[in-house]
């Protein structure tokens, strides 16, 4: 209970001690016990980059889908920073004022992330952290895989991601 309080709500180990009766020392063992645990878990299947064989997969599952070409859903979750620290306010701060922190994933069909990507510091919209990301890297550098599909009657030779909310209206 302790791990998922202090992971869950920001919270340090001493603030969650009253709750839980624990000492700090062994919340704070359990906490990289716990991370270990997932990490041995799912770090074959989902904690790593994707494969020519899940790339393969992925547009398989899209073709069948009606979505030929398509790799994965793209976005960027926005989460207000309650315990942000005094120091890296001005740091998260969004022009709002609000303190937050930015994750984009790329999502495949079956619910495998297979990117992830924090935003640095400083103030940043969606698109300023798609162009930090390393996830167009292999498209930079021409290593993109090389693929055709047709959609009426016009041949592309790239894959791409859909993408929800990030261009302006």
């Amino acid at each position: 209970m302790a791990v998922i309080l202090m992971l869950a709500y920001g919270s340090f180990a001493d603030q969650v001690d009253k709750i839980t009766r624990m000492e700090k020392s062994t919340t704070l063992e359990r906490v990289v016990k716990f991370c270990d645990v997932i990490e041995t878990l799912y770090s074959r299947d989902y904690f790593r980059k994707s494969t020519p064989w899940d790339l393969q997969r992925l547009l398989q599952k899209a073709e069948a889908r009606d979505f030929p070409g398509i790799i994965g859903s793209i976005d960027c979750m926005h989460w207000q920073w309650k315990n942000c620290p005094t120091t890296w306010q001005e740091d998260y701060g969004n022009r709002k004022g609000q303190k937050n922190i930015i994750l984009k994933a790329v999502v495949g069909f079956n619910t495998w992330v297979w990117h992830a990507f924090f935003r640095v510091a400083g103030l940043q919209n969606d698109l300023n952290v798609l162009g930090q990301s390393p996830v167009f890297n292999n498209v930079l550098r021409d290593e993109a895989s090389n693929i055709s599909y047709g959609i009426n009657n016009t041949i592309y030779w790239n894959c791409y991601y859909l993408a929800g909310s990030i261009y302006p209206r």
